[in-house]
């Protein structure tokens, strides 16, 4: 298996899915969305899978559908919380480069509105803040980041052209 993928990681709202969608194009290759798996696999929206198993049991079902990804020539957007998974990062590692999409915080508070409509996972629970979120999980995806492309003030095009120039 090489490393032809790109693994995209992220704080929810830093653009994966419709970032990878326009990277796919930029470079010819194919595009998975992990969280559509996720659904598909358990034919429930996120929030529904996050509300009946709550968020330890939605990252063991996660960490599942991510490991078992096996790909090649292809962008695979994440969902945010894929840090949370040690082995399903590591196997994303071995399979593709990964890249994380850094967002400042005041961008993520603008680009993000409802966080319960999104199926995010809230490790602290439904009182957890976005503030919260972002300082707990940046220095997860710095730790696994192969590259890490700012995107910030970036519309989607310019950031997949920016991310697509860092892998290659």
């Amino acid at each position: 298996m090489s490393k032809s993928n790109i693994v995209l990681i992220g704080m929810p709202g830093a653009g994966k899915s419709t970032l990878g969608i326009v990277l796919a194009k930029i470079l010819n290759k194919s595009f998975i969305d992990a969280d559509l798996l996720i659904q598909n696999q358990c034919d429930k929206t996120l929030q529904k899978i996050i509300d009946a198993m709550g968020p330890e049991g939605f990252i063991s079902i996660e960490n599942e559908v991510l490991s078992e990804i096996d790909a090649s020539n292809t962008v695979i957007a994440t969902g945010g919380s894929a840090v949370y998974s040690d082995a399903a990062m590591k196997h994303l590692a071995t399979i593709g480069t990964i890249a994380y999409l850094e967002i400042s915080y005041e961008s993520l508070v603008s680009r993000l509105n409802d966080l319960q409509e999104r199926g995010v996972v809230l490790k602290g629970g439904i009182s957890m803040s976005l503030r919260e979120l972002y300082d707990e999980r940046k220095p997860l995806y710095e730790r696994y980041a192969d590259i890490t492309v700012n995107v910030d003030d970036l519309n989607i095009t310019a950031a997949a052209r920016k991310v697509a120039s860092a892998v290659e």
